[in-house]
């Protein structure tokens, strides 16, 4: 057997070293094999969606094994901000976690201290019987452990927009993310992601966390507007999930061949 194990390296590690803004899709069906199609695509990396897809803590274990063997960096998605699923989530080996609705600095601090050991957090002591430190392979987990994590908390709400400066300047956020379309529908413009006032919104917090020195990504199924975003200096975003993919695919397959 290999010993020791070394874990990839975090995601904010990638973003420090990347050379222009890394791009990724959603896996949102749960099939380890569309994981495994997305991962090997050439993307830098992608989202194991917890939060708004049917996955049960083995589902994400076996995506998270799925992806493995390719480039593509996988970042996890909490259905809450909460510390016992962020303990599990860590468990289960997700390095690179993204809490969503993160509205306030002291809901962003309550996400470090789940992500960190004592004395700097709260996470529970259980990484022997654990796949994140490979059952005791990884020499020094305990003491080592922060090194291979990263946390990206998303602002998507006007009041997180609001709050965005407190927010960036929580010590162990390493990245925010933003999802134009929560943060639409928080300010009276549901599915207008879009909306002049709504890109604003996301512009304004893009230069808020490049004047804090903080990553910052975006989420944008527009191609013309992801590149937009891009151009804007956002250093990670997500274009497409294989849901949404082969859901319109198929459809324009059906349109063209099977309509009357």
């Amino acid at each position: 057997m290999p010993f020791p194990v070394e874990l990839p390296k975090p995601f904010n590690a990638q973003l420090a070293d990347a050379s222009r803004p890394q791009v990724g899709m959603w896996i949102s069906s749960g099939s380890s094999v569309a994981a495994e199609i997305v991962a090997s695509a050439g993307f830098d990396w992608v989202l194991v969606d917890g939060e708004h897809s049917p996955y049960s803590l083995e589902t994400i274990t076996t995506l998270l094994r799925a992806v493995s063997a390719y480039d593509a960096t996988p970042m996890v998605r909490l259905p809450v901000n909460d510390t016992v699923l962020i303990k599990q989530y860590l468990d289960l080996g997700g390095q690179n976690l993204m809490i969503p609705m993160v509205d306030s600095a002291q809901e962003a601090e309550a996400a470090v201290a789940a992500m960190h050991y004592p004395p700097r957090g709260v996470r529970g002591v259980g990484s022997a019987l654990a796949r994140s430190s490979r059952w005791n392979a990884v020499p020094n987990y305990l003491t080592t452990a922060s090194e291979t994590l990263s946390l990206t908390v998303q602002i998507e709400s006007a009041e997180a927009v609001k709050n965005a400066d407190e927010i960036l300047a929580v010590d162990g956020v390493d990245a925010v993310f933003i999802g134009p379309s929560d943060l639409a529908a928080s300010m009276g413009l549901i599915g207008q992601q879009q909306h002049p006032d709504v890109v604003d919104a996301v512009n304004a917090t893009i230069a808020k966390a490049k004047e804090a020195g903080k990553f910052v990504g975006v989420n944008a199924f527009n191609l013309d507007q992801a590149q937009a975003y891009m151009d804007a200096g956002v250093d990670f975003t997500l274009i497409a999930a294989d849901v949404s993919l082969l859901a319109n695919h198929s459809r324009a397959l059906a349109e063209k061949f099977c309509s009357e």
